[in-house]
């Protein structure tokens, strides 16, 4: 899995888990989701992802598959 699909998988992941606890714990965990959102509108424009970077130094390549 390349390192675009795996932020992409991990962020698709974040939303839907805040979104629940949203629901069911706290309100307040939409800010979550909230910045979740705004790192992926930043990234288009940027090009910068914090989890691109961390990835990168735990050794995945930008085109591996596993």
């Amino acid at each position: 899995m390349s390192i675009d699909r795996i932020v992409l998988a991990f962020a698709g992941t974040v939303v839907l888990v805040s979104l629940a606890l949203g629901i069911y714990v706290s309100p307040n965990w939409f800010w979550l989701t909230a910045f979740v959102g705004a790192n992926l509108f930043q990234s288009s424009f940027t090009g910068f992802c914090p989890l691109a970077v961390i990835l990168k130094k735990l050794g995945v390549r930008p085109g591996a598959a596993f």
